[in-house]
């Protein structure tokens, strides 16, 4: 009988040779949520395994994840006061200006990249300058605040820089005010195409960002739509940008794969936290084997054309290829 597709799967390291897909500790950044204070290390309850840390924990976290072979962070900041404008955002000592430098001072070897949004810091919990006659974010507004952001974080010694707000126009702004500023080195990863998602919710939890009114369907992306999830990283790219995003990762395979196929920029997939909850969740009712889940998942975003992989599991994956 005929079987030429099994001859090469029955010896493992013959699997081994001929694995199209691999996952490495190399293609992960790992999100990290800091806050004002000291020794704080605070587990949250919708995602387990992920904390709110202070600054002082964030540098001694930042040890453990080098000896796991882990030296890329994204940070996320949640500021001791929010106000209609989030301006601790653009503040040169505000929460991750200073994480920042704390961190490559104890730690030169570590990438820190800096999402760049306001969601964080503003009292209303929106992405940027609310324009109260339509009730939305003011697109143009924000973004001449989010290039005085983006020049705090250069300052401040950011390795990249991830504005995440979804405004139209901000990787041409960006680059316009890095270059400027000269920060002509700085690279720009943009959420390219993020969708107006519902697997967001236990982010907002950890980063205590939930709009206190309406939501990001205004400016973020429908989910349905597939042409403009395209267009919109085309755009990005003609406007400068460096690496290419699809947010969420899990029900938006098809997307990785199409922008993928018109683009040859890095990719990469930010395996959101709902996506992180779901697993976490099922494995500890039993239900899937939960670390051969979590790799499956990983190789769906590297098969689906990812290069780059943001994700709450690189510790637990790393512990697995180590």
């Amino acid at each position: 009988m005929f079987q030429r597709f099994r001859r090469t799967r029955l010896n493992p390291h013959l699997r081994s040779l001929v694995r199209e897909t691999l996952v490495s500790v190399d293609d992960f950044i790992y999100p990290l949520f800091v806050r004002p204070g000291e020794g704080i290390k605070t587990e949250v309850s919708s995602m387990p395994g992920v904390y709110q840390m202070s600054l002082d924990e964030v540098i001694k976290e930042c040890e453990i994840l080098k000896a796991m072979g882990l030296y890329k962070v994204i940070l996320f900041g949640i500021p001791e006061t929010k106000d209609s404008v989030g301006s601790d955002a653009v503040c040169d000592h505000g929460i991750i200006a200073t994480a920042v430098r704390e961190i490559k001072r104890a730690h030169p070897d570590m990438f820190v990249v800096t999402d760049l949004c306001f969601c964080e810091y503003t009292d209303h919990g929106h992405c940027g300058i609310i324009d109260h006659v339509h009730q939305t974010v003011d697109n143009d507004a924000t973004l001449k605040i989010s290039a005085q952001q983006a020049i705090v974080h250069a300052k401040a010694g950011a390795d990249l820089i991830a504005p995440s707000g979804m405004m139209d126009g901000i990787i041409e702004t960006l680059r316009d005010a890095l270059d400027g500023g000269g920060y002509e080195s700085l690279p720009i990863m943009s959420y390219s195409t993020k969708f107006a998602s519902g697997y967001y919710g236990p982010f907002r939890d950890v980063a205590e960002s939930e709009p206190s009114f309406g939501d990001r369907a205004s400016y973020q992306m429908d989910p349905a739509n597939r042409r403009e999830a395209i267009n919109e990283s085309i755009a990005d790219e003609a406007q400068g940008a460096d690496i290419l995003m699809v947010k969420p990762a899990l029900a938006f395979l098809d997307i990785i794969r199409d922008i993928r196929e018109v683009t040859n920029l890095p990719l990469a997939a930010y395996n959101v936290s709902g996506e992180y909850a779901l697993l976490k969740l099922a494995g500890k009712q039993g239900l899937i084997d939960y670390d051969r889940v979590m790799m499956e998942t990983m190789v769906g975003f590297k098969r689906a054309g990812a290069d780059i992989l943001i994700s709450y599991h690189a510790k637990e994956v790393a512990k697995i290829l180590n």
